[in-house]
């Protein structure tokens, strides 16, 4: 039987780690986070999937500390996997594996390689992504591309919307491609690093809306950090407001006043600087989610300026 040891979290962790099993893969170890208890909880367990199987799980504080990586290579897995681990594995923990070392990241590889991938692609506009498995090198998302699965992000999608497609595709690409792995039969491709770009993490502060950019960005980045990521934060009447969702309206309604919220009995238009708008369709305000409808009832009737940073 072919061995594996699976490092893993949230629910492409939880999806992948379901993948290998049904494939009859012995797993040895699975290494996953504690939760933090300062975050959002909103995923899967891989902790308590791993224990419902009987799988043996460890929370190390430093993964590739000496004493850990002796742990694992005692093991004499086959395959080391990492499913949306947080932490980079050292080269030596890498070497552990005698087959190989192999990654599941949540873009079209060499594309938006490095942390939060899709929410960096809703950021920028794409119109696609993907999840991509990939050999482990000591350069982050750098090695050999073994299989790779295309999903669409609408312009409406949100992050979490999006999530949840690339946590079905992480799975189909692992199971197609797993077969060839354990045969030894996968065709690995060099990446062209060239044709992507390095991405680094995103903070809550981030997600401060600036309103002279334009209509575009802006709902690109309410969609980007929706619920259950901290949001698209500003000001208005005094009150920090959540912006959850949003539509660009029609792009002959224009403007030349960026940066106020122009509330009706039934809409709640917040203007750009391009010149465009965005309906503000749900935000969050003093812990309580509201529509256009109650928003406007709070706020009253008017311009309200929007806080600009």
């Amino acid at each position: 039987m072919t061995r594996a040891v699976v490092f893993a979290y949230h629910n492409v962790g939880c999806g992948c780690l379901e993948v290998l099993l049904r494939h009859g893969m012995e797993v040895a170890l699975v290494v996953t986070h504690r939760d933090n208890p300062d975050e959002n909880i909103w995923f899967d367990s891989v902790e308590k999937l791993a224990r419902s199987h009987g799988i043996e799980t460890a929370t190390p504080d430093d993964p590739n500390a000496p004493e850990f990586v002796a742990r694992v290579a005692n093991l004499k897995a086959d395959f080391l996997f990492s499913f949306y681990y947080r932490h980079m594995l050292s080269p030596a923990m890498l070497a552990t594996a005698t087959r190989g070392a192999f990654n599941m990241h949540g873009s079209l590889l060499p594309k938006y390689r490095g942390r939060v991938p899709i929410n960096w692609a809703i950021l920028k506009g794409e119109t696609e992504t993907g999840a991509t498995l990939h050999e482990m090198v000591a350069k982050p998302d750098a090695g050999r591309i073994v299989d790779q699965q295309a999903v669409a992000i609408l312009p409406d999608d949100n992050a979490l919307d999006v999530f949840k497609k690339v946590t079905h595709a992480a799975a189909m690409t692992l199971d197609r491609a797993l077969p060839g792995l354990v045969a030894g039969t996968a065709n690995l491709r060099e990446q062209d690093l060239a044709q992507g770009s390095y991405f680094g993490g995103r903070k809550a502060e981030d997600g401060v809306i600036n309103w002279n950019d334009s209509a575009v960005n802006i709902h690109n980045l309410v969609r980007a950090v929706a619920p259950p990521y901290p949001g698209a934060s500003t000001t208005v009447a005094g009150h920090r407001m959540i912006v959850t969702r949003t539509a660009l309206a029609p792009a002959h309604l224009t403007h030349d006043q960026p940066g106020v919220l122009n509330v009706s009995s039934a809409r709640c238009i917040a203007l750009c600087g391009d010149g465009r708008m965005l309906r503000v369709l749900e935000a969050q305000i003093d812990g309580k989610m509201h529509d256009e409808t109650t928003l406007g009832a709070l706020l009253g009737v008017g311009i309200h300026p929007l806080g600009i940073y």
